[in-house]
């Protein structure tokens, strides 16, 4: 007796890719505690008023990030590391910087913060750049860094945003509607 033969199984046809669905960006569920740290030698001795702080607070404020107060501290390795330790142990779980993300010689903010990252976000570091680039050629020239103080469940996100009002516009405008995402994934949610 003679079989027909079986038919090759096909595979499953994938979605058309207007179907895919992408996970959507949800807001926190609770706020949570920011801080932000300005970075400027002018500032810190009082001969410039500090306006980048205040919007960072602001900015991150409407997207669930609590900031109480925002700390000025002087264009130092040491002094800007000292503000994120601190910052981190007062329990905040996402820390912004602004300002020393360029290329001046007092331009030290990404060398006081890397070593405090235990994973480097360089896909945001990149995604705030082209952002800031749709604006002007000069974003170009930020080595902000973006990054996880540990992959447990009290990491906390840091951002180093220029220091120009634009920039920290730019910086909360990409790693704002991230953070609860960021902040889900530490500890393996």
């Amino acid at each position: 007796m003679r079989t027909s033969p079986q038919p090759t199984p096909q595979p499953a046809a994938q979605p058309d890719a207007d179907a895919v669905v992408q996970k959507a960006l949800m807001p926190l569920e609770a706020p949570v505690r920011g801080a932000v740290i300005t970075v400027s030698d002018r500032c810190a001795r009082g001969q410039r008023e500090d306006s980048s702080g205040p919007l960072a607070q602001r900015l991150l404020g409407e997207h669930g990030v609590v900031v109480d107060t925002v700390v000025v501290v002087p264009d130092d390795v040491e002094a800007v590391r000292a503000a994120i330790r601190s910052a981190v142990a007062d329990g905040a779980r996402v820390v912004l910087t602004a300002g020393g993300t360029g290329v001046t010689p007092y331009d030290l903010t990404p060398e006081a913060t890397a070593p405090l990252l235990a994973t480097r976000l360089e896909g945001l570091e990149a995604q705030v750049r082209a952002h800031g680039l749709t604006k002007t050629p000069l974003a170009g020239l930020s080595r902000g860094l973006v990054g996880v103080t540990s992959r447990r469940a009290d990491g906390a996100l840091v951002v180093n945003a220029p220091g120009s009002r634009g920039g920290v516009k730019d910086a909360v405008g990409v790693i704002g509607p991230l953070v609860p995402h960021v902040l889900e994934q530490l500890g393996g949610s």
